[in-house]
């Protein structure tokens, strides 16, 4: 018997309609941001990064809802999610969000976008518009985001990466090394792994060099042994 569906459940659509980018310099922002976040936190498995999900903060108001570019949430498992309900999360929400601008972004739309921000608990908010490597960030300051009065060599004080304006945005980890785009990600880890096979392939040539010594060892040892059965003991 097929069941039926119940005409009270509420329906959290888990895409809004619109597309991640609308063109490819936003969508190069969007990927290197979340790809170098998701990279930072690879090994805390207490950090949820995602691109372009949407984000429900209010049970039982499915209209209420956002869908950043790229937002951090500390505190919360790593995982595949249809969207973020905040209720089933801890009710934790997104510490940090980043919107990437395109030329279709209105004033209007980016004010409600920052009064969405502001009203549902976000630490930290930053917009780029790399046509002209414009930056805004916003921290929040007890019960509302205030603009941060200078963002070049601005350092997030949730995440600890610093933004450099000088040239075209540059982004760096707290270890200092900067974002990088997903080909050299790809690069940087292929390199790591060929050191990790250099130093493996090392340590299992010492050991072989090691299982050497130790079987020519034990073959002297036999050697003696012959030699002092058959003349004796070697004079002193």
């Amino acid at each position: 018997m097929v069941s039926q569906v119940n005409k009270n459940e509420i329906i959290y659509p888990e895409s809004d309609g619109k597309p991640m980018a609308d063109n490819t310099k936003q969508f190069h922002w969007i990927v290197t941001i979340k790809q170098n976040l998701d990279w930072l936190y690879i090994d805390d498995p207490q950090v949820f990064v995602a691109g372009d999900l949407l984000w429900y903060p209010v049970q039982g108001q499915p209209k209420i809802a956002a869908a950043p570019d790229t937002m951090v949430v500390l505190g919360r498992p790593k995982g595949d999610r249809g969207s973020y309900k905040q209720w089933q999360e801890d009710n934790l929400a997104p510490q940090v969000v980043f919107e990437i601008l395109s030329p279709s972004n209105t004033s209007i739309e980016m004010a409600k976008k920052l009064l969405f921000y502001d009203r549902y608990g976000v630490q930290e908010y930053y917009v780029y518009d790399p046509d002209d490597n414009s930056l805004e960030a916003w921290q929040r300051i007890g019960d509302s985001l205030d603009s941060v009065s200078e963002v070049n060599n601005w350092v997030s004080p949730r995440l600890g990466i610093r933004f450099d304006l000088t040239d075209e945005l540059k982004i760096y980890r707290p270890d200092g090394t900067q974002f990088s785009s997903y080909s050299e990600i790809n690069q940087l880890l292929e390199q790591e792994k060929q050191r990790a096979e250099n130093e493996r392939q090392r340590a299992e040539n010492e050991r072989q060099r090691a299982e050497q010594a130790n079987q020519q060892l034990v073959e002297m040892e036999a050697k003696l042994q012959k030699y002092r059965q058959l003349f004796g003991e070697l004079p002193n």
